[in-house]
């Protein structure tokens, strides 16, 4: 896991399939009006019943890629979308439940970056 998520953010910068992953106007609107603390909410929703899992269901393919949700534009842009992209770019081990601490931190790193994006 990064303890910098600047670096992060400058590593996902340079993937080309990451950094082309943005939240349109329609889904800013949505964290504008439904307030950043659901959105929050709803991340550690997605995380716990998508994620947490040693072996979830549909890895690799349970986070929507279409424009449903900022979160879940997030955690492709972010590499927290799948068990494989979490140990790729967060150094998460595979085939174990996440712990708490590890769903925070990807909280936190999806989070981070919506706050990024309705900033633009």
């Amino acid at each position: 896991m990064y303890k910098n998520l600047n670096e992060l953010f400058d590593s996902l910068e340079h993937s080309k399939f990451r950094s082309s992953f943005h939240l349109n106007s329609k889904m800013k609107e949505y964290v504008k009006n439904k307030g950043i603390c659901l959105v929050e909410r709803h991340a550690y929703d997605f995380i716990n019943e998508r994620l947490k899992p040693a072996y979830p269901k549909n890895d690799g393919k349970q986070t929507p890629m279409r424009q449903v949700h900022p979160v879940f534009i997030a955690q492709h842009a972010t590499g927290t979308c799948c068990r494989r992209c979490l140990f790729k770019w967060h150094n998460i081990s595979m085939y174990r439940e996440l712990t708490e601490d590890e769903i925070s931190y990807i909280v936190k790193v999806i989070m981070k970056y919506i706050e990024r994006e309705c900033a633009m």
